[in-house]
């Protein structure tokens, strides 16, 4: 069994195919599968899809792209989302200073916000960090001095530095396709010498990011077997062994799932 963690299936990709997509997800033998809200107003299409299937869960939060859309979102109002029994994260959420789509100080305000409904719920918490290693860095070694929560940097690319004090904190690390590619050996190296074996999960972020030998074309959960044999090879891992940690760490980090 794998679980992807991380899959954006609202969207016009799948509107077409859905069901099938999620079938051969089935067959490959990826399930639980976790929806991935990044956009307030998305969480209605998002939390549909998940209650149409049991074997769905589903997130609620602002992708630091959208953070403009609510800059003012407030802990409780996430929280008061959360309520939905499909929901057993927040995020995604976070910096992202590639693209600066949102103001950083918005991105700020909305990841503080996401840190604090995390942290009052005990709800994992989803990460995405581009081109700001050393604020994310920062700002998680702040917030968890004012009270523990639990956090994933997912779809890992940063650098070593931040790997190493997310890891002392406690974090997670998801592996997708990019673990894959001919010219990540960087993100390879981070897995290999630097990601707790207890701590790191694979996703395929669909419909982004297809892994070898799929890549270019439209990403499915049916191709996370070939991120986790990518991932066995960097660790060092049978890839039953592969199989077994990942969806163990998985459960152990998203502990309201049911399996």
């Amino acid at each position: 069994m794998l679980i992807d963690s991380h899959i954006n299936i609202h969207g016009e990709d799948y509107a077409e195919d859905l069901d099938a997509v999620l079938d051969r997800a089935r067959a490959a033998g990826v399930s639980p599968m976790i929806a991935i809200c990044c956009r307030l107003s998305d969480f209605a299409a998002v939390s549909a899809i998940a209650e149409r299937h049991d074997d769905l869960y589903c997130t609620i939060g602002a992708h630091p792209h959208h953070a403009k859309d609510r800059p003012d979102i407030t802990p409780e109002a996430l929280i008061e989302i959360a309520q939905h029994p499909k929901v057993i994260a927040f995020g995604e959420t976070g910096l992202d200073l590639y693209y600066n789509h949102s103001p950083l100080e918005e991105q700020l305000s909305s990841l503080k916000a996401h840190i604090e409904a995390a942290r009052r719920m005990d709800y994992p918490l989803i990460l995405h960090c581009r081109d700001a290693d050393e604020i994310m860095a920062d700002l998680l070694e702040e917030e968890m001095g004012k009270g523990a929560f639990r956090f994933l940097l997912h779809c890992y690319t940063g650098g070593p530095e931040l790997a190493r004090r997310a890891a002392q904190l406690g974090g997670y690390f998801s592996a997708s396709g990019i673990i894959t590619f001919k010219k990540a050996d960087d993100v390879r190296e981070v897995f290999r010498t630097i990601v707790p074996d207890d701590r790191v999960i694979v996703e395929t972020d669909c419909p982004y990011l297809a892994p070898m030998p799929y890549r270019g074309r439209r990403n499915e959960p049916s191709y996370l077997p070939h991120v986790a044999e990518k991932l066995a090879e960097v660790k060092g891992w049978r890839i039953e062994e592969t199989h077994q940690k990942t969806t163990e760490a998985c459960l152990r980090l998203f502990n309201t799932i049911k399996v």
